[in-house]
This record gives C-alpha cells, structure tokens and sequence, in this order.
C-alpha cells in the first residue's frame, strides 16, 4: 500500500499539497494521510488524524498505525506543520518559542525516523523550510534559526540516503497568503516583511515543490528573486546583507 502523509493538512500549503496529491501530483497512491489538529477528511484517498505535534504521543500513534498497515510504503512523507510568531524574542511568551521549536524541528526529526522503516527505493520526503532560513531574522528569530534547521538537516538527509533511493527535499517559500500571517503577530513587522519579498501563489508552491520531490532535487526555491538573495546571503557578510534588508523594510 503507498501511502503519502502529510503533516498540517488542514489549511494553506498542506491543504494544497493534500488536494494536488490527491489529483496525482505525485503518481497513485492508495491513502494520504492528513495530519492536523482538525483533521477531517476530505476525499476517498484520504485518512484524517487529528494529532498535536507538539504532544510526543501524536509520533506513537502514526507509527503505530503504519505497524499495523498491511504491506505499507510510505512513498513521501512532507513536514510541512508549522508556526511562526514575529517580535522580540525576549517579549514573547516562553511556549511559543517551545512549541516552534518542537514542531519545527522535532517533528520533522521524529516523523523522518518513524517513516524510514517504510520507505524504500523510490520514497520521498519533503520538507517545508522558508526563505527566512537563509540568514538570522532578528524579530522573528526561533523561527528562521528552527527553518534553517529543517533546511541543513534536508540537505544532510538526501546525501545519507541518496544512495540507497530515497531522496529529500527541502522546500523555501516566501510569504504565501494563508492564515500564518493571520497568527504571526507583530503586524507591521509581518507587513513589511510582506511587503518587501511579496507573496507566492499556494497552488504554485506545492506544485513546484511536489515536482523538485519527485526528480530527487534536494533544494526547491520556488521564486527567482528569492533564488538571488539565497546566492547572495551566502557570499556577502551577515551585518550588510542585514543592513540592507533592514533599509529595505523601513516604513
């Protein structure tokens, strides 16, 4: 039985991906598991699971039911559940930062360990990661240090298991209009940061991303100009590239 799962699936990019999956973005698949705090399910291919990430239980509960699938595959697993809230770390309520540390790096860790026994040559993971993993991003800055995790820890990923079949990509969008700026907070700082990257297209995003996983690719940026900036942040030193995007975002 394949089987793709796919974590926060009840809304924005997930959603998307589910619904794209579903048409046969990624080839047959007999199930998709959706996972999210309000699963519902949304189509024949799809098994919902109502699971909170941050809880460890949720990691017991997918392993267990993959255990007790006859014959499961998991053809791809995508990490894409996730938060982000802007402002001054200091000012922020300890549990955000706990919990996006939680689901931005251990589920992705966790989730990565339970599917593995499942896949085989030919599986794929996807793991959503952002442009703001590209450079630290002062007001926002347990989430870009958590998505440059999920980026660095893809990229070690496709080298470890490249060999035997099983590829990993990480994925970087920009801003897309979906509910994460709805409950990032700080909202002229998220505005502005808007404002200077612009949005993506959600139903682009997943599209291009489930096409870079399924050709191997190990990096799927799916904008040019944010393509440039990644060259960019990379050669130049931190405090102009810092500078500069901080000229760029005043009101």
């Amino acid at each position: 039985m394949n089987i793709a799962i796919v974590t926060g699936a009840s809304s924005g990019l997930g959603a998307e991906i589910v619904r794209q999956l579903a048409e046969g973005a990624f080839g047959p698949l007999d199930q998709i598991w959706a996972v999210s705090r309000r699963a519902e399910k949304t189509g024949p291919l799809v098994r919902p699971f109502a699971l909170d990430l941050t809880d460890p239980a949720s990691f017991d509960v997918l392993e267990e039911a993959l255990d007790k699938t006859p014959d499961a595959r998991v053809a791809l697993l995508v990490n894409n559940a996730g938060f982000g809230t802007f402002g001054d770390f200091a000012a922020m309520p300890p549990e955000d930062n706990a919990n996006m540390v939680r689901l931005l790096m251990l589920a992705p860790v966790e989730l990565t360990y339970r599917a593995l026994p499942h896949m085989s040559a030919g599986s794929r993971i996807l793991n959503v990661s952002s442009v703001a993993a590209f450079m630290p991003q002062p007001g926002l800055a347990t989430y870009s240090a958590a998505k440059r995790f999920v980026l660095d820890l893809s990229r070690a990923l496709d080298a470890e298991l490249g060999p035997v079949g099983i590829h990993v990509t990480a994925l970087c969008p920009k801003f897309m209009r979906t509910g994460f700026l709805d409950h990032a907070g700080a909202d002229d700082l998220a505005a502005r940061m808007a404002g200077l990257t612009g949005f993506e297209d959600v139903r682009r995003v997943a599209r291009l991303g489930l096409r870079a996983t399924r050709a191997g690719r190990a990096l799927c940026i799916p904008s040019a100009d944010m393509r440039a900036f990644y060259a960019a942040a990379k050669l130049l030193p931190y405090p102009l590239v810092l500078n500069l995007e901080r000229a760029l975002m005043r009101p």
